[in-house]
């Protein structure tokens, strides 16, 4: 049986990065749940296909193929067999991600994928459902968050470093509308699964923050 860590948490509040901060320390396995989702928004995005229609997503879902592997110690995603990797950051499939999340087929195409995973090996996995749906017996839950302000400072300072335009207020304005969806959607709504210990990274570095998770886990 897998030893099994679930990281939740909101848009920009750092999962991904602390997740696989903590895996390389406690030698776990990092599932990036969120890059699925994002390989499968960039599949629709490539078939032409809006958020709004949902029947045309559902079909898609049936020829889509996403899988993780690593390569040299770096995790890479794959959709139907191309390296997706270089893409999954992108704004237009993030805003897609957050709209298909919410249809069920869209989280089904996956979950038995992630579960399998965790059954079997040592797994760190982040996203927005982790502890209450995907892992609801996970070995330790995290809610990692931070303040719209914090969060928005991070994504415009990431988007800056590679040399693209962007607005600070569109940035923080996108991430709350972001939370609202998540939070209030039917299926899987984003909130803090009652054993989850909540972290607010807002005024803490990157590495109090893996320091305090990793010293979570056995």
């Amino acid at each position: 049986m897998g030893y099994n860590v679930a990281i939740d948490g909101p848009a920009g509040a750092g999962k991904s990065t602390i997740a696989k901060l903590v895996a390389e320390k406690k030698g776990f396995i990092y599932v990036d749940t969120g890059a699925m989702y994002r390989g499968l928004a960039i599949h629709f995005l490539d078939r032409g296909i809006k958020a709004e229609e949902t029947e045309k997503v559902i079909e898609a879902c049936g020829d889509a193929d996403v899988s993780i592997r690593y390569e040299d110690g770096t995790q890479q995603v794959y959709l139907n067999g191309t390296n997706i990797t270089g893409r999954l950051r992108d704004e237009a499939v993030g805003r897609m991600t957050s709209k298909c999340s919410v249809i069920p087929e869209v989280r089904e195409k996956l979950l038995d994928l992630q579960r399998d995973l965790a059954k079997t090996q040592d797994v760190i996995m982040d996203g927005r459902d982790i502890g209450t749906c995907v892992l609801p017996d996970a070995d330790v839950k995290i809610y990692l968050t931070a303040s719209v302000e914090t969060r928005a400072k991070r994504r415009y300072d990431e988007l800056t470093a590679k040399g693209e335009s962007c607005d600070f207020d569109e940035i923080a304005r996108d991430i709350k509308e972001r939370d609202e969806r998540d939070m209030n959607r039917e299926t899987a709504p984003l909130k803090k699964a009652e054993d989850a210990v909540l972290v607010d990274s807002s005024d803490m570095t990157i590495e109090e923050v893996v320091h305090t998770i990793a010293g979570l886990c056995r």
